[in-house]
């Protein structure tokens, strides 16, 4: 497996090594349903829903901070070209050996949004899923992910609103109670209410075109959108 970041660079390119660090040590357990990425696990086929029917089919996407590639491989499956990067080295190699065979229109790098754009590379369509409330700088994180979209281009966003709900869910429940998530994956202090994001959007020249709350139904232990947007929501962005 690779070796991902050291500290000096990490720091440089915008990411934390604190955040490297930890989703790196997941890696080995990221596509176990019951493991440690288990919320994310149920969350996904909605998350991906709501994506794929607002992009037409065969998409170019590149998904920003895949992790081991829930999304991103998701995405391939329903006929689009993913391109999944994360400067997570451990879980780029995990979703490259999940993804292996598959026969899919699939490709994994280890690298930052920055990388890409330095490249001159641009995307019709960007995910950034459970990313922004990891990232130092979000508002340069949206500048870097604007610039990397193509003209008519749209960003998919997801994140946790800053609220008591979310704080008790998010936070104190998952991490806490359930143990659905390591103890330290969130830091309740950078999760963004949706006018934030709206506000950060705008100054990085994006327009938020759809907003929709995920919620999680504990009867049915599912996860369904609507208009609650007091603890998950995902967005789409597209340039004004």
């Amino acid at each position: 497996m690779q070796a991902g970041l050291d500290t000096s660079e990490a720091g440089a390119r915008g990411v934390s090594p604190q955040e490297i660090a930890r989703f790196d040590a997941l890696a080995s357990r990221w596509w176990d349903p019951d493991g440690p990425m288990k919320p994310l696990h149920r969350m996904n086929p909605l998350r991906i829903g709501w994506i794929d029917s607002r992009i037409p089919p065969g998409s170019r996407v590149l998904d920003v901070g895949c992790g081991a590639g829930l999304a991103a491989e998701a995405l391939a499956r329903r006929g689009h070209d993913v391109l999944g990067i994360d400067a997570a080295g451990e879980a780029i190699a995990a979703a490259r050996t999940h993804a292996d065979g598959l026969g899919l229109r699939l490709a994994y790098r280890e690298a930052v949004a920055g990388d890409l754009l330095a490249e001159g590379a641009r995307f019709p369509v960007i995910s950034a899923l459970e990313v922004i409330e990891h990232v130092p700088d979000p508002a340069a994180f949206l500048h870097t992910l604007a610039a990397l979209l193509a003209p008519g281009g749209v960003l998919f966003l997801s994140t946790m609103n800053r609220t008591w709900r979310s704080y008790l869910a998010a936070k104190v429940g998952a991490e806490y109670v359930l143990r659905w998530l390591p103890v330290g994956t969130h830091d309740w202090r950078k999760f963004i209410s949706p006018t934030e994001a709206g506000g950060l959007l705008r100054d990085a020249g994006l327009r938020v075109a759809d907003i929709t709350g995920l919620e999680f139904d504990a009867f049915s232990m599912r996860w369904k959108a609507g208009r609650d947007l007091g603890v998950n929501y995902l967005l789409e962005a597209r340039a004004e």
